[in-house]
């Protein structure tokens, strides 16, 4: 536990100077210790009865994590009505920075394939060796930091929920980040952790086409709706270069490719049942088992991916519905998170540029974009977590 005192002369007095994030629950500052050691500091807002929520599940949560790919907290502080947490600081920004940022540099295929390994393992760590499963529940793009080596830590666990018995589902309010929500959970608040399942088949449909999870030009669907029928597609031709992010130039690899197209089919089915465990994804993108364990949790009326008559959990019309509305709700927002229940596809700890994506392809989207309310900062070589 540090003190308030130790904090702020880490962090220079808290000031604009050091501040690298901003979002719904508080700031996130860069530190240095005496020792050298730097950290990240989220301060919570103050007024924001969300955000001592979301300190005391941070803390409880994230304290007894330790693995490769998520961000370690280092401590915390409670000082009269200021709470904050202490994370080991990521230098490299954020998967959305480096994938989406105007100007960014091209991010190859390994480095892609990469983030996606680091970032199915740090999930899955969360879903399967911890005791309680941990649901992380906003797994999205700015979710993932990055280290100079371009290793991925997946980030921000202030909306994790416990399950507590695997054949139940935790009933909540909907949080989390529009285009990245399972339908299930959009639609009646149920959430499992293939929930945070299909979440991670829209980071790897990112990944794939180097488009962002929504905008204007997809019109009544997100990324996984517009992209769905296209896997089915990719899987059957085995032709992908009319998928890819055109900026690869078609420099990727062909088997890779499979892998992580057979990934995403898997994880953004309508039905949450018929979605694999994160350990299935693990061990697919690493090429250690065939396409079809992906679908060994599934039973078998429910097994196919490529099936264009999917049983669903839900309604397809209410899935429709529920995904025009909530779309309309995020477009017409001028405030960030102001519900506390949907947020527009930013970040609390770093800038969220957004680049032009070059079309080649006439099935394709567009690329317009949703603008951030949130002051982030652009010009900050890092960016902390939590």
């Amino acid at each position: 536990m540090f003190t308030y005192e130790e904090l702020a002369t880490a962090t220079n007095g808290f000031s604009d100077s050091n501040l690298i994030g901003q979002g719904g629950f508080g700031y996130v500052y860069r530190g240095i210790f005496v020792d050298g050691k730097e950290v990240a500091v989220k301060q919570l807002k103050v007024e924001s009865r969300q955000g001592e929520r979301e300190f005391k599940a941070e803390v409880e949560i994230i304290s007894r994590l330790h693995h490769k790919h998520l961000v370690s907290l280092v401590g915390y502080c409670i000082s009269e009505t200021t709470r904050m947490l202490v994370y080991e600081f990521v230098p490299n920004n954020t998967l959305e920075f480096h994938l989406h940022g105007e100007g960014r540099p091209i991010m190859d295929w390994s480095t892609r394939m990469k983030i996606a390994l680091g970032s199915a393992k740090g999930l899955a760590y969360l879903h399967e060796d911890c005791h309680p499963k941990i649901i992380h529940r906003d797994i999205k793009a700015a979710n993932i930091l990055l280290d100079f080596n371009f290793e991925a830590k997946v980030a921000d666990f202030g909306l994790a929920k416990f399950s507590y018995d695997v054949n139940t589902h935790v009933s909540t309010r909907v949080m989390g980040t529009f285009g990245y929500l399972a339908p299930e959970y959009a639609s009646s608040g149920k959430l499992t952790d293939k929930s945070d399942v299909f979440s991670f088949g829209v980071l790897i449909l990112e990944l794939i086409t180097g488009h962002k999870p929504v905008g204007s030009s997809y019109k009544d669907d997100g990324l996984a709706d517009w992209a769905r029928p296209l896997l089915t597609k990719a899987l059957d031709d085995g032709s992908f270069d009319c998928f890819a992010d055109p900026k690869l130039g078609k420099e990727y690899d062909h088997n890779e490719m499979v892998r992580m197209v057979a990934c995403a089919a898997a994880c953004v089915q309508l039905s949450a049942r018929d979605r694999p465990r994160m350990s299935q994804i693990t061990r697919a993108l690493e090429g250690d088992v065939s396409m079809s364990d992906l679908n060994d949790s599934a039973t078998p009326e429910h097994s196919n991916i490529h099936s264009s008559h999917e049983i669903s959990d839900i309604d397809t019309s209410q899935h429709n519905e529920d995904t025009e509305g909530s779309k309309r709700m995020v477009l017409d927002s001028q405030g960030y998170g102001a519900s506390g229940e949907y947020s527009e596809p930013s970040t609390e700890y770093g800038s969220n540029p957004f680049g032009s994506i070059n079309e080649s392809c006439s099935n394709q989207p567009g690329n317009e974009t949703l603008s951030s309310s949130s002051n982030e900062r652009s010009d900050q070589p890092g960016n902390g977590s939590g």
